[in-house]
């Protein structure tokens, strides 16, 4: 039997340039024309716009965990299995910081770029661009999984087996906490602040109404969810946790009880593995794990935009650029891909 016909569409993914990294892709992360690639094994690798080689930084020896542009800055921060957290600036390592466990786990920098958080085990700390150390946050039930500044205030979300903990930067302790019996693995706030998102070990994802602390909680996913992206009106939440991509209605008194936009392509069984809406824009890039990119248009009559094979091996990373005419997508087996979007 011949295999099933894929309806016909203006594909808007255009391929720009490829690369390979060492190993594993762990992160991506774009600051003008630059693209910044981790790989597990550590050394990170800065492009130019036509996909040269402008830095290859050492990294991390025992291996990178993750990479960050300062907003606004020309600085680079890194993360890594040493304990250490790096700044680099054009090419040149600046300043090596004690992350305070052996193996940090997450860089954020503050929007405005004066501060970076960094969570290690279950450690929090605060650092000045300078490298100065701020404030540091301990005695977590279980090693944090991931931070998020709240948008338009000062405070930092940190979530760990438990629920999650609001820090302002001045108080020694959390000036809040939301409080969950389970293990949150990613947190995404949306752009006004308002709601945040946290995707769980136990394949939910769980709300929280900021200023209530009111909460909202959804079931059904195949499996846990890493996968979470907000677009830019703050309306809708785009989730992974199976091969479906769930885009949720947040409107109003929030997406509980309301039925998700499912994206998804009739003979797809690849999990998602990444999601990321346009800073600005109505587009959706999401990553599979067969190697595929689509880009997506959810409030088109017909959704797919987009359409893309990177490889065989697993895709793991996505990055949108600044101006949101490209996207970045990294392999498992070190394969760098950028795509223009017309």
């Amino acid at each position: 039997m011949p295999p099933p016909r894929r309806p016909k569409f203006d594909d808007r993914l255009r391929p720009v340039w490829r690369a390979t990294v060492a190993d594993h892709v762990i992160g991506l992360a774009w600051s003008g024309e630059a693209l910044a690639a981790a790989a597990v094994s550590g050394p990170v690798t800065v492009f130019d716009a036509a996909g040269r080689v402008a830095h290859a930084l050492a990294g991390h020896g025992f291996g990178t965990t993750a990479v960050q542009w300062q907003p606004g800055g020309a600085l680079l921060a890194t993360a890594g299995q040493d304990g250490r957290v790096k700044l680099w600036a054009g090419g040149t390592e600046i300043a090596s910081l004690d992350g305070g466990a052996q193996w940090v786990e997450r860089l954020a920098w503050h929007p405005d770029g004066t501060r970076l958080a960094t969570a290690a085990g279950k450690k929090v700390r605060l650092w000045s661009a300078a490298g100065e150390l701020l404030r540091e946050y301990a005695g977590h039930a279980a090693t944090v999984h991931d931070l998020a500044w709240q948008p338009g205030t000062g405070q930092l979300a940190a979530a760990a087996y438990g629920g999650v903990s609001l820090y302002d930067g001045v108080q020694p302790e959390a000036v809040r906490t939301f409080a969950w019996k389970g293990s949150p693995l990613v947190l995404a706030w949306s752009p006004d602040g308002k709601l945040l998102a946290h995707g769980n070990q136990d394949a939910t994802v769980h709300f929280w109404f900021a200023a209530a602390g009111t909460p909202l909680h959804m079931t059904g996913f195949p499996a846990k969810v890493r996968e979470l992206s907000w677009d830019a009106t703050g309306r809708h939440l785009a989730t992974g946790g199976g091969a479906a991509v769930c885009v949720w209605d947040c409107a109003g008194k929030g997406p509980e009880g309301r039925t998700p936009l499912m994206l998804l392509e009739d003979d797809a069984e690849a999990p998602v593995t990444a999601v990321q809406w346009q800073r600005r824009g109505p587009l959706l890039a999401a990553a599979y794990a067969d190697g595929g990119v689509h880009l997506w248009q959810p409030a088109a009559k017909s959704p797919l935009a987009g359409r893309d094979k990177v490889g065989p091996d697993k895709a793991v990373s996505l990055a949108w650029s600044p101006d949101d005419r490209r996207v970045a997508v990294g392999t498992a087996a070190g394969e760098v891909a950028v795509y223009r979007v017309t």
